[in-house]
């Protein structure tokens, strides 16, 4: 290829390497430039452009990312059309995304015009999400080149994605004084937002005294019902003849490793009974930030077997305490499916300042509030809505009696609104691109403002955060994408997702829906103000 400054009367058959523009005319970096392209320079006073031609044996860019990703095996993997010499690749599935570096190191050597980036080893993705990209750099590249870097995908497994299998998974539970039953109850219902991306189930959780014997009779009735048995103790591991171990041994399994170099996560234990894996949970797995016991599970349910060998080989990124969830910015959406946005309002607070009524139940002509906001997201049209309950759930369940809506409860509503937002997504399953986040206590939005902002996100390539502002300033609803929603499931406390909207590093668009995005109804007077009745 021969790059460099070309004079537009030679320039018929080259590709510009810059783009140009002029009063009248706008000609985009990599046109094969035409006689009227020459005479619309010429015109415009241009006497040479920066341009590109190619030689014998030379390759496209989009050609040359085509012939490359050609040689990738699909199983499981999507493509999007090459542009501007890129062609990026998308999980098909929920699963493991499995990248061979040493095939991956040997693409990227043969020549810096030739890339290929992904995402980490053995790292969990959904159907949907971008996993690597293809890029070439320049224009054209030699073909011999092409085909060489193509020829070291075609003869290895370098990417794939190994998709998730539903398996039944067995608990047992010890218990001390000292471990409140609540925390238990919490343990399990986090536990099964961890198996919703497999579409594995929890069959059975077995709570038993915190001793050997009592935890081996559990494992040992567990195992030969389910594909793997899990047991969350009360009190951490602290050596390799502690109370978890030794109960797998006495169970007749094997300890294959305790501890692993993930932080958190130190405190796993790794056994078997027969082939069924036996899994000592560490104490962080109570929390649902990720951790060292999310990366044993994930191999286990794409199949993996893995063993001491696979887990003393985690410690190189293995320190997640400190590691934020980011979005992919440069995802591409493929183009096959439709985008799929829920809307996800929030009704499960108590209204401490309501002086004993229910905001919720108040009438706003002549409907109850909750019932006009879930109407409201219902008029927008999203894939599906969900209403989160909690306080008073019966009472505001009654009210959306005959909806079109998703019911969500949330035992844990007393502990704040990142509660309601963390069951709400949990719930949302894995083809959802974003969500439209809605406060049940926001009586003038409409089903208009909501498709507004729907509308918004759907426009900016549903990878920006979308919210409704009011003469500028930031109000609700807000729209989050898909990339936000590991962060929303480590929030903890009575707090929302600004500090997400704030952090996220991704675009922000504002949509502008008036007096609306601010009022809610938090007081007895804020709702009569607002033109509501209140109720009991």
């Amino acid at each position: 290829m021969i790059f460099g400054e070309v004079p537009v009367g030679d320039a018929v058959g080259a590709r510009l390497a810059h783009g140009v523009r002029a009063e009248g005319l706008s000609l985009h970096k990599g046109r094969i430039l035409t006689e009227e392209d020459r005479a619309a320079l010429a015109g415009a006073g241009i006497s040479t452009v920066i341009a590109v031609r190619l030689e014998p044996g030379d390759i496209g860019e989009d050609e040359a990312a085509a012939l490359i990703a050609a040689a990738i095996p699909p199983d499981h993997l999507a493509f999007t059309p090459p542009a501007t010499g890129r062609i990026n690749l998308h999980a098909q599935a929920n699963g493991l995304f499995v990248a061979d570096r040493a095939a991956v190191d040997r693409f990227n050597r043969i020549d810096p015009a030739i890339t290929l980036a992904t995402l980490p080893d053995h790292v969990s993705v959904a159907a949907g999400d971008m996993v690597a990209t293809v890029k070439i750099i320049p224009l054209a590249v030699p073909g011999a080149l092409v085909h060489a870097a193509a020829a070291v995908l075609a003869s290895s497994r370098a990417l794939e994605v190994k998709p998730f299998a539903a398996h039944r998974v067995g608990v047992v539970a010890t218990e001390l004084p000292s471990l409140k039953p609540s925390v238990m109850d919490k343990t399990r219902r986090l536990f099964e937002q961890r198996l919703s991306p497999s579409g594995s189930r929890l069959t059975d959780e077995v709570r038993v005294p915190h001793r050997a014997e009592a935890v081996a009779d559990a494992i040992r009735r567990a195992a030969p019902e389910n594909d793997v048995v899990v047991v969350f103790g009360a009190s951490a591991v602290t050596d390799a003849n502690d109370v978890i171990p030794a109960a797998i041994r006495a169970a007749g399994g094997v300890v294959e490793h305790v501890g692993m170099p993930v932080d958190p996560g130190n405190l796993l234990v790794l056994g078997r009974i027969g082939s069924v894996p036996v899994l000592g949970a560490p104490g962080c797995a109570r929390s649902p930030k990720e951790n060292g016991f999310d990366w044993v599970l994930a191999r286990i349910f794409a199949g993996e077997k893995p063993g001491p060998q696979e887990i003393t080989g985690m410690g190189v990124g293995g320190l997640l305490a400190e590691i934020p969830s980011r979005p992919q910015p440069r995802d591409i959406r493929m183009p096959e499916r439709p985008l799929s946005v829920a809307a996800l309002v929030l009704a499960a607070g108590r209204a401490s300042r309501m002086q004993g009524s229910h905001k919720l139940l108040a009438a706003f002509e002549g409907k109850a509030l909750v019932r006009r906001s879930a109407e409201a997201a219902l008029a927008a049209r999203p894939s599906r809505v969900l209403v989160v309950t909690g306080h008073r759930a019966e009472e505001i369940e009654a009210e959306l009696a005959g909806l079109r809506i998703d019911i969500v409860r949330n035992p844990d509503h007393a502990q704040g609104m990142s509660t309601s937002l963390r069951a709400g997504v949990s719930a949302l399953g894995p083809g959802c691109d974003g969500v439209v986040v809605m406060l049940a206590d926001m009586p003038h939005v409409t089903g208009a403002d909501v498709r507004r902002l729907l509308d918004a996100f759907a426009a900016a390539g549903s990878h920006a955060i979308v919210r409704a502002v009011s003469g500028g300033k930031r109000g609700n609803p807000v729209v989050l994408p898909r990339s936000t929603f590991a962060a929303i499931l480590q929030l903890e406390g009575d707090v929302g997702a600004r500090h997400i909207v704030e952090s996220a590093g991704l675009d922000v668009v504002d949509v502008e829906i008036g007096a609306a995005a601010h009022v809610d109804v938090d007081t007895p007077e804020a709702v009569v103000a607002a033109g509501g009745i209140l109720r009991d």
